[in-house]
């Protein structure tokens, strides 16, 4: 079994959420600033970094809001050379605040957008389901009765 470990960040201003927009090997939809740890690197660090990535912005972790584990049989695995190998994903998922920096796209990376989007407007959003589970989280509005979010990170 192979073993993913990934940091992400909450961020909202008033009434808006800060997504990234996903489009790699692994999946498309608005999805939570953050991404895999470097060998070594402290989970903190890896979302603070993650998210000046994806967003432009420097941000200060302000509390932990759980950690996600989930595990994706192998013959849902995407890419072909993981076919056949189950995949534990563990997402830490952090709240933060904007310190710094200016809202930018990240270039040569994983997302292609990144946008400040209405917390009730999220539900109608083509997103990954970490979104919605890092808005229960954080106590943020989730429509029950919205459409299933897209893909599984």
């Amino acid at each position: 079994m192979d073993l993913r470990v990934g940091a992400y960040a909450v961020i909202t201003e008033g009434a808006r959420i800060l997504l990234p927009h996903l489009n790699d090997a692994v999946g498309v939809g608005w999805t939570l600033p953050g991404g895999g740890l470097d060998p070594g690197e402290h989970p903190e660090d890896a979302a603070v970094r993650e998210v000046l990535e994806e967003t432009g912005y420097d941000v200060e972790l302000t509390s932990t809001l759980g950690v996600r584990s989930f595990v994706v049989p192998g013959e849902k695995r995407r890419r072909e050379q993981d076919m056949g190998r189950e995949l534990q994903i563990l997402q830490i998922i952090y709240r933060a605040r904007i310190t710094g920096g200016s809202l930018r796209v990240e270039a040569d990376g994983s997302t292609d957008d990144v946008a400040w989007h209405d917390l009730h407007a999220v539900d109608t959003l083509p997103r990954v389901s970490l979104v919605d589970h890092a808005r229960r989280l954080a106590g943020l509005p989730v429509d029950p009765e919205a459409s299933a979010p897209q893909g599984t990170v």
